[in-house]
């Protein structure tokens, strides 16, 4: 499946210029949207949150090279992988390229069918992580639908207590219990506990990001 029919842009960010334009026209001739940058410092500020797609970096560049804008942007919470190209390929860079992420290594000459399925596989990620994203995003709406004591009963749900057990701990009847989880599962529109945990942990992570 091509995925870069979902208007994914491949960000290049190459100081050599005959090797930059030469893959965006490689890349723009086989419908991949593109953008082209001449050094890391012109791409950092350029960059929007908002962009997807993926990033074809070069290794060594002047000023900050393809590693360095590499962690730069993890730091920033940059979500787009990123694919390393390099003229000097070595087995510590590409260690160091794979621990930031990094889809793929190519040494130049790039070739171009494996340069093709890196692009794939870098679109692919990108779409498993924003749909990831928007079911977080809908599970927070959903959680904030829930009342205070709802979202205790859920909480205790979760963990594997029953019903006597959830009514002790909150001190209230077993049956006030079973009217507060129809509501709670009703508000949220789950059919059983698997359903719930993912809710729950969806909760969580968005604290933690």
């Amino acid at each position: 499946m091509q995925t870069h029919a979902r208007g994914y842009t491949v960000f290049i960010v190459e100081d050599d210029q005959s090797v930059r334009d030469s893959l965006g026209l490689l890349l723009g001739l086989r419908g991949y949207p593109v953008a082209l940058f001449a050094d890391a410092e012109s791409f950092l500020e350029a960059y929007l949150s908002a962009w997807t797609g993926c990033l074809l970096v070069d290794i060594r560049m002047p000023g900050m090279d393809g590693l360095k804008l590499q962690r730069r942007l993890l730091e920033v919470g940059c979500k787009m992988p990123a694919i390393v190209m390099t003229g000097h390929g070595n087995v510590e860079s590409a260690r160091e390229a794979f621990r930031a992420h990094a889809v793929d290594f190519l040494e130049k000459p790039i070739d171009h069918s494996k340069l093709m399925s890196a692009i794939e596989e870098a679109f692919s990620r990108q779409a498993v992580a924003k749909n990831t994203e928007d079911q977080n995003t809908e599970s927070v709406l959903l959680l904030a639908k829930l009342t205070h004591r709802e979202r205790e009963v859920m909480e205790l749900v979760v963990i594997g207590r029953h019903n006597k057990e959830i009514a002790e701990a909150l001190g209230i009847s077993a049956r006030t219990v079973e009217v507060h989880k129809a509501r709670m599962m009703a508000k949220l529109g789950v059919e059983g506990i698997p359903d719930l945990v993912r809710l729950s942990l969806a909760r969580h992570d968005n604290k933690h990001e």
